[in-house]
């Protein structure tokens, strides 16, 4: 016992200090394991900023060279290719480079590790790896002939943007910008015209070609081109990306040319506006879903129901978009925001961009209500900017619209070759081209024909023509088929979709001049010229004849309703918002005079002398508009006085001319036009 207990008592010690060694040995490697893992995860935190920097870098890159490129191609008056199609070349060529020109790095498993789940793939992945959690994120599928190239794949998947970019951040300065920089004049005289274009258009549009790519669907079917899942209710969504039109290309052209207003006025118009019910009729598209076990059948319920969310959508959108606008005008209205004119500025820039996201986050349409926003900005807010405010909001929506669509266009260029889940179908790339073609067709034409049965100043054939070669797809219809690319269906969508705004944009684009040649369309034309005083002192001559007879037939002829919607605004909207317009106190009943004082601005009671507005320019043709100021009445026409001799416009309230945005662009234009085929003679009066 005492030799075993003596051997025992000195194993004792000896066995407790090697298990001290063996845990501080262990606790050691397992701190110096952290201290790599912490080292490991650093370097490459640091690596993928790196790689971010590298991908933005990139892409400002491309835009310094578009723009440069821009430059010599006016100095050089370049026409057949305009911006946005170079900037889609620069993309391409990059896409190119990262496809192609970066070596790629075995996966060092060549068989990686498979599993089955019963449902789809989660978006977050949990797992629990020797008590330790981590978290995984789906970045999303690769392709199974990629599987190997696990560092291009992810250098690819970096310079693929998430689609909520484009919508969020680079589509809002866009749809602003056009509201904003509207020409009201040309644009509330051709409203039912554009109306009738962009909804009734789109809509017929839309149903043409679903309709056509189902038949298109079913021969791919029948001739075993389809691998998966394609639905009637696919169809009609890719008809609703396809009707989204965008000829930003030849409204340039026509801009660069002055060529004439009303037909650029029907372009812009139906292009705003159609953006606007495509993606709600998208929208309505997806919202439809029948009851029962087959979701893809009709059903006259879902159907209505959908109309109801078409409707319900527009309407809300338009209200938030328009009430944000009416709140800014107030608040610039009743404070002295215009003494700081940075400050002034950024409330502006603020209210316009968050229209956007609170349209989103109510579950409305930013794009609707951003735009009707920049209307109403324009049509109010604008009068009480202080004038540094007014250059720098105009300036700073332009170079913001100018970099988000070149930026999207160079995007385009890029996603051809680094999108990983492209599916070319040539069948259905060929039937999308020809649907398109037909639906541009079965929109314009007969609705022109209708439309001319109830017009004074008829769209001529030649009008009917250039509006069919125009309808170019671009950075809408990109953003609508970049949004969901999960299905089958929704990425042979994207792939078509981008070989169509490729297409359209460098050859319709391209061909704008000499399709304006061909048709005899005039060019270089004044955008003031309806404005000159015509009947008792000029005439006005176009072409080869009069153009009008009379000087109540220098206006086209406008609705009853915007007579009324006229008078209404100028009377109580435009007092209430803006600085402008005649005093309250004169409009309202006697019973509202605390209410009157008190919305009526102090600068409204400092001009008695009431003049026109310059809007009513919109509405004027054969009667009379009377406007009242007190006991005053003055009666506004076509050759009334009061004109200022050289554009036709009016003065405000402050002896200053309120002008919408477009104000300053249109009289650049108007002094700087040196060509065209207006002709002005003077008529002698023999009596």
């Amino acid at each position: 016992m005492e030799p075993g207990g003596r051997t025992a008592s000195r194993k004792g010690p000896r066995f407790a200090s090697e298990s001290l060694f063996l845990a501080l040995l262990y606790v050691s490697c397992r701190a110096e394991d952290a201290a790599m893992e912490e080292l490991a995860t650093e370097k490459e935190a640091e690596e993928s900023h790196r790689q971010d920097s590298v991908n933005l870098l990139t892409f400002i890159l491309l835009l310094t060279l578009t723009i440069l490129t821009i430059w010599l191609f006016k100095h050089r008056r370049v026409r057949f290719l305009h911006e946005t199609g170079l900037a889609m070349i620069y993309g391409l060529l990059v896409g190119v480079i990262l496809r192609y020109g970066i070596p790629s790095t075995i996966y060092h498993n060549k068989t990686p590790p498979s599993c089955s789940l019963k449902e789809g793939p989660v978006s977050t992945l949990l797992l629990n790896v020797s008590g330790k959690f981590f978290e995984y994120t789906l970045k999303g599928e690769i392709n199974s002939r990629e599987i190997h190239n696990v560092e291009q794949n992810d250098m690819l998947r970096k310079v693929t943007f998430d689609p909520e970019v484009f919508f969020n951040i680079l589509l809002p300065p866009i749809i602003f910008h056009a509201g904003y920089s509207l020409k009201k004049r040309h644009f509330f005289r051709n409203l039912g015209s554009i109306i009738t274009y962009a909804f009734l258009g789109t809509a017929i549009s839309c149903f043409v070609i679903g309709n056509l790519m189902y038949g298109v669907v079913k021969l791919m079917q029948a001739v075993g081109q389809l691998t998966d899942k394609f639905y009637y209710t696919d169809c009609l969504f890719f008809g609703a990306i396809a009707s989204a039109t965008d000829p930003v290309t030849v409204l340039a052209i026509f801009n660069e040319l002055h060529a004439d207003v009303d037909l650029y006025a029907l372009l812009f118009g139906e292009s705003v506006l159609n953006d606007a019910v495509a993606i709600v009729l998208s929208s309505s598209i997806v919202a439809y879903q029948p009851s029962g076990t087959n979701t893809h059948t009709f059903d006259a319920s879902a159907f209505f129901k959908s109309v109801g969310v078409f409707l319900g959508i527009f309407s809300g959108s338009f209200a938030m978009g328009a009430v944000t606008g009416v709140v800014t005008a107030l608040v610039t209205k009743f404070t002295k925001l215009h003494c700081f004119p940075l400050l002034e500025t950024a409330l502006f820039f603020l209210m316009s961009w968050s229209t956007f996201l609170l349209a989103e986050a109510c579950s409305f349409t930013g794009v609707v209500a951003v735009l009707f926003c920049g209307i109403t900005q324009a049509h109010y807010t604008y009068n009480n900017l202080s004038e540094e405010s007014t250059k720098r909001t105009k300036q700073l929506f332009e170079v913001l619209h100018f970099l988000a669509e070149n930026f999207i266009f160079s995007y385009m260029g890029l996603a051809l070759f680094t999108f990983q889940n492209h599916i070319f179908s040539p069948i259905f790339i060929v039937g999308a081209f020809l649907a398109i073609f037909i639906g541009r067709a079965s929109n314009i034409y007969p609705l022109s024909f209708f439309l001319n049965l109830g017009r004074r100043h008829k769209i001529s054939g030649n009008f009917q023509h250039m509006m069919m070669f125009a309808g170019l797809r671009g950075a809408m219809a990109f953003a609508l088929a970049i949004r969901d690319t999960a299905t089958y269906a929704r990425q042979m969508m994207f792939t078509t979709t981008l070989l169509i705004v490729f297409f359209t944009v460098w050859v319709f684009g391209g061909g704008t001049t000499p399709m304006l040649s061909w048709l005899h369309i005039r060019v270089g034309v004044d955008p003031d010229q309806d404005l000159q005083p015509i009947g008792d002192n000029f005439q006005v001559l176009q072409g080869d004849g009069p153009q009008h007879e009379g000087g109540s037939k220098t206006k086209q002829e406008s609705a009853w309703l915007f007579r009324l919607w006229y008078t209404f605004d100028h009377n109580y909207l435009k007092p209430i918002l803006t600085h402008s317009g005649p005093p309250l106190t004169t409009t309202l009943p006697g019973c509202c005079g605390p209410l009157a004082r008190c919305l009526t601005s102090p600068q409204a009671y400092e001009n008695h002398e009431q003049l026109r507005d310059t809007d009513s320019d919109l509405i004027l043709n054969d009667g009379d508009l009377t406007l009242t100021y007190g006991d005053t009445a003055i009666t506004a026409n076509g050759a009334s006085g009061g004109h200022d001799g050289t554009r036709g416009e009016w003065g405000g309230i402050n002896g200053k001319t309120e002008a919408a945005p477009e104000r300053d662009s249109e009289a650049r234009e108007h002094e700087t036009t040196s060509r065209g085929t207006r002709l002005v003679f003077p008529v002698e009066d023999h009596a």
